[in-house]
């Protein structure tokens, strides 16, 4: 009931949202989905605040900001439908640059078949999923402005066809002295396009259903190519004050995807002690959602620091989801 609720849900939204030319034209959406309770947390104005491990799927260009080794994982459950993971590790070679690693894993739970002739259901079961598996680089061209490349292979499946793709990431920092300006650009999921194919596609056609004994050609369902959802966002972070033990930052970015119209993004974050954390955010020109929150702390163990990250986002008519993070720097 929950799938189908959702399906109905979706339909809704894109009659909505039908005067854009370019909407639904892309596929392999779930790079789209945010990663990291951190970004989240601050309405995803994130690309000139980006300067850890997470940053290899927001902005590569921020992976040089990481000292020695840093580890990232994330995880969300989105609408009680999907699982969303991620992960990624960075490691700095000091002159040689800064090297990175990511995966992001979309997958939905088995669903029976059913056919016209067994609509309650014929005892088989398929699932789908996704996977993107990225390798980074990233290094300082001057001591203020940082450059940084992503090539990632995307693979997306249902049941038994699959269709794959190669992409690039490319972001870069820039920063001024004044309050930390940084000014930051990123694109991302710029590649070929991609097509499924697989053996569910293949069927035997009789030529001519008034005569059984005609003949019996072997045939092939075709399908078409898609774009992957490529998307454009430019943003400024800048501290805005510090006292003695707090710190608040801020941070405005402005997206162009080619499935759909220009977007805005603010957030902002307090820091304690440098010790907690709590964040919001705001996107603009959104159909689905406006707010989302979050909040974060992070514990010293010896040369090891441990970053935890929650978010939290508050949507108009889908389920609310709830994003946590880690951050594990060595």
């Amino acid at each position: 009931m929950k799938k189908i609720l959702f399906f109905i849900l979706i339909i809704s939204f894109g009659k909505i949202i039908a005067q854009n030319p370019n909407l639904g034209t892309t596929g392999a959406q779930f790079l789209q989905l945010p990663v990291g309770a951190r970004a989240e947390a601050m309405g995803c104005a994130i690309v000139a605040f980006a300067d850890d491990a997470s940053a290899i799927f927001w902005n590569p260009s921020g992976i040089a900001k990481v000292k020695n080794v840093q580890a990232h994982f994330s995880y969300m459950n989105w609408f009680d439908l999907f699982d969303f993971n991620a992960a990624s590790v960075v490691y700095n070679a000091g002159d040689l640059g800064t090297f990175g690693a990511s995966m992001i894993l979309f997958t939905t739970g088995k669903m029976e078949i059913t056919t016209e002739e067994e609509p309650n259901g014929t005892g088989r079961y398929f699932d789908a999923g996704d996977i993107a598996l990225g390798f980074s680089y990233a290094r300082f061209l001057t001591d203020k402005f940082n450059v940084g490349l992503t090539v990632k292979y995307i693979n997306q499946r249902i049941w038994n066809e699959t269709a794959s793709g190669i992409a690039f990431d490319i972001g870069t920092q820039y920063r001024l002295d004044f309050h930390n300006l940084t000014i930051a650009m990123c694109m991302t999921n710029f590649g070929s396009d991609m097509k499924f194919d697989g053996p569910d596609l293949d069927f035997i056609h009789r030529k001519d259903n008034n005569y059984p004994i005609s003949r019996l050609i072997p045939s092939r369902l075709n399908t078409e190519e898609y774009p992957l959802p490529l998307y454009f966002q430019v943003g400024v972070g800048f501290d805005v004050f510090e006292l003695n033990f707090v710190k608040m930052k801020s941070a405005i970015d402005v997206s162009h995807p080619n499935d759909n119209r220009e977007r805005a993004h603010f957030g902002t974050e307090f820091s304690f002690f440098d010790r907690f954390f709590v964040r919001a955010g705001y996107k603009y020109n959104y159909d689905d959602q406006d707010f989302a929150f979050g909040a974060g702390a992070n514990v010293p163990l010896g040369s090891t620091a441990v970053y935890f990250d929650y978010a939290y986002s508050v949507y108009d008519i889908l389920p609310s989801v709830h994003r946590i993070s880690v951050n594990l720097s060595f």
